[in-house]
């Protein structure tokens, strides 16, 4: 090879190196360009950021907002078994310094009447009722004389009949002894009339549903009959002397003998 081709070549290949930066050279701005492009839309992105910031901070109000509702609904049922405390306090029974205080009936029994203090040697209650056959009887009716007041459950049961058959079978001898006799409960006029003809009584039978009188003499009051308490007539008898006080008073009656007992007393008397 000659000394001019080697020249030709050596500048070829010269040329040819020269000819790479220029095509790298082009592309470079490309890249610089795309480069600055990127700064470009960071710096919109950029631009838009602090938009977005107020969105978070509402998303922490209203974290914050859930957490306050959060901690009060946690509260409150914190305070649901307080709530069961307080009603298991309410039931149990309260108590004083003296000691545990008793609940109150559900249904309190009326607190006794005059009854309480009725004894032999006081003035025997005056009363004005209606008695079968349409008539009302008082206790003035029996001045300066002396009287028997029997009282008993329920018209035509059987120990209120055997009661009522004794009186009557008596009357005569009562009526000697200068003694009246009177049956009273809280049937109605019509159940004592029928009770009357039913078993031929002769004695005046009272009637008074109110329960004033049975009161006022002792003959209402707490009973118990197979494990149940109630209120209701006690099986009584009083007698009066002529002096219009109680000479005498059985209580808790039992009906077999006890009309001769009576009697007896008021023979007596």
């Amino acid at each position: 090879m000659s000394k001019k081709t080697r020249k030709k070549s050596s500048k070829g290949s010269a040329k040819t190196p020269a000819k790479t930066p220029a095509k790298s050279s082009a592309k470079a701005p490309a890249k610089k360009s795309a480069q600055k492009t990127i700064p470009a839309k960071a710096a919109r992105s950029g631009s838009k950021a602090p938009v977005k910031a107020p969105a978070a901070k509402a998303g922490k109000a209203v974290a914050t907002k859930s957490g306050k509702a959060a901690k009060s609904a946690s509260t409150k049922e914190s305070h649901k078994p307080a709530s069961k405390s307080l009603k298991s306090n309410l039931s149990a029974t309260p108590k004083s310094d003296s000691g545990p205080i008793p609940k109150p009936a559900e249904k309190p029994l009326p607190a006794p009447g005059p009854a309480a203090a009725l004894a032999e040697g006081a003035k025997a209650p005056g009363f004005r009722l209606p008695r079968d056959g349409g008539d009302s009887v008082a206790l003035a009716n029996y001045a300066g004389q002396k009287l028997v007041l029997f009282f008993y459950p329920r018209a035509d049961t059987p120990g209120c009949t055997r009661e009522a058959i004794d009186f009557t079978r008596l009357k005569d001898a009562f009526a000697e002894s200068g003694t009246a006799v009177l049956g009273i409960s809280a049937d109605t006029v019509r159940a004592q009339e029928s009770f009357r003809d039913k078993h031929q009584l002769s004695i005046p039978l009272i009637s008074d549903e109110k329960h004033e009188m049975l009161e006022a003499y002792g003959a209402w009051g707490e009973k118990s009959m197979y494990g149940r308490t109630f209120l209701g007539i006690l099986r009584t008898t009083v007698l009066i002397g002529k002096d219009g006080k109680i000479a005498k008073i059985w209580r808790n009656v039992r009906v077999d003998g006890h009309a001769d007992d009576v009697l007896a007393a008021a023979q007596g008397l």
